[in-house]
């Protein structure tokens, strides 16, 4: 669809196509850089970039400039559609690739607690809080109201890990226990959450719905899980000793997007979002690799991250309309919602553990950051229909200041010389392996 139409545009098309995309990577990359040195996460910069070029201020200023550049055929919103989609998929893969993190055994419990408190009691405040609100402004053209509860919780309880891990880096926190402790309960909360993101987004493709919608949809994303995560990596093995001819052989990097773009298209198949079929895909690469396919994911990571994903985002603040579709009012109340009892949840679980309040605190801040992965959930559920435009620019917005919040909390905690977490006897410092899928992508934060 996208090369057959790109192959009917005239000369005059095609060139303004192609300007469009190189001013979105062009902003994209130069406010990346710019919000890095204002010691600010880079992919705010880079939807920051993309909202410069949209309906809020071009678009705005110049409409007639603006529908120049980025209006120039009739499928072009399609288009640009095709090339978001790429960039989430690409970002979803390279996620994958962080499989394992590490944490002492003595934190169990801290982990387990801020695991209930953190992602349960905000996801159910999530759940429920359509029975207080009316729902007209927020449910999207498929008006799906059960697709919509799980959106509303899952971001209300998301934690971004991109973020918060760069965060952690900027201010040499990164190997104290707090830090690790943090990236271990948001590990495993992005894995509940994105199977709960999975089961909205095939409600939406299960038309007309039914009781056993939900029980059906559950089954088959376990079984596409189980099967991935235990039959796939055996079964790449085996061709790997056995030396046929093939991609893996004469094209790593092509053997490694065929995996991803194979679960990809599976996942979509069988009604499960596309972006679940790449994040299993980069596991299972992962799980496979023993040391082979290092350089080709870091040569993929070079890629994704210096094309298709600057280009996601520059397209998640290109579709961002702050002028006719953003209701000031609701996203302060929102940002509030979210945040208080996201908050709530994990300074109640951490102070029922023994934490003191500065540290439960501490906590409550880190884990409140939505980021990359909130964007992510708010750019699915729209393009999908699950929550209208309105609601999709709050929810990317309300990503982008939780994720400022806390990096000026966690400077001001450090300038002032306040713990973050007390730290355990040095004989108790043990570790153990989690072998679960997070979203750490390193070089896309840095």
């Amino acid at each position: 669809m996208v090369l057959s139409t790109l192959a009917a545009l005239s000369n005059s098309d095609l060139t303004t196509f192609f300007l469009a995309i190189s001013l979105l990577l062009l902003f994209a990359h130069l406010f990346g850089y710019v919000f890095q040195r204002l010691h600010m996460p880079k992919v705010i910069g880079e939807i920051a970039g993309g909202l410069l070029l949209g309906p809020t201020l071009l678009g705005w200023l110049a409409p007639h400039l603006s529908t120049s550049i980025f209006g120039s055929f009739a499928a072009e919103d399609q288009v640009f559609s095709s090339f978001s989609w790429l960039g989430l998929v690409m970002l979803m893969f390279i996620s994958g690739f962080e499989l394992q993190k590490s944490f002492r055994k003595d934190d169990r419990k801290l982990i387990l607690a801020l695991l209930l408190g953190g992602t349960v009691v905000s996801f159910a405040a999530g759940w429920i809080a359509p029975e207080f609100y009316p729902v007209t402004a927020l449910i999207g053209t498929d008006r799906n109201f059960l697709a919509l509860r799980i959106i509303i919780g899952c971001a209300v309880a998301v934690t971004s890990i991109p973020v918060i891990s760069k965060i952690f880096l900027d201010l040499h926190i990164a190997q104290t226990r707090f830090a690790k402790i943090i990236i271990a309960v948001a590990t495993i909360e992005d894995v509940v959450l994105w199977v709960a993101i999975a089961i909205a987004t095939a409600l939406v493709s299960t038309q007309p719905f039914s009781p056993l919608a939900i029980p059906v949809t559950l089954l088959f994303i376990a079984a596409f899980f189980l099967i991935a995560l235990l039959l796939l990596p055996p079964l790449l093995r085996l061709l790997q000793r056995l030396h046929l001819p093939g991609l893996a052989h004469t094209s790593s990097a092509g053997y490694a997007l065929l995996l991803c773009l194979s679960l990809a298209a599976l996942a979509n198949l069988l009604n499960i979002n596309v972006v679940f079929g790449a994040l299993l895909a980069g596991i299972v690469l992962e799980m496979v690799s023993n040391g082979r396919f290092e350089k080709i994911k870091a040569s993929i990571k070079d890629v994704a991250l210096g094309v298709f994903v600057p280009l996601y985002f520059a397209l998640v603040g290109f579709k961002l309309d702050l002028v006719h579709h953003f209701d000031v009012g609701f996203f302060l109340l929102f940002l509030l919602f979210a945040t208080f009892f996201k908050m709530l949840g994990t300074i109640l679980a951490a102070r029922l553990v023994g934490e003191n309040w500065l540290s439960s605190l501490n906590v409550g801040a880190a884990m409140n950051t939505r980021g990359g992965p909130g964007i992510v959930l708010a750019t699915v559920a729209y393009g999908l229909g699950i929550i209208s435009e309105s609601f999709f620019a709050t929810l990317v917005m309300v990503a982008i200041i939780t994720s400022l919040m806390a990096g000026y909390w966690f400077r001001l905690v450090l300038n002032k010389q306040w713990d973050l977490l007390p730290d355990l006897p040095e004989a108790d410092d043990r570790e153990e392996v989690l072998p679960v899928a997070g979203t750490a992508i390193q070089e896309q934060v840095e």
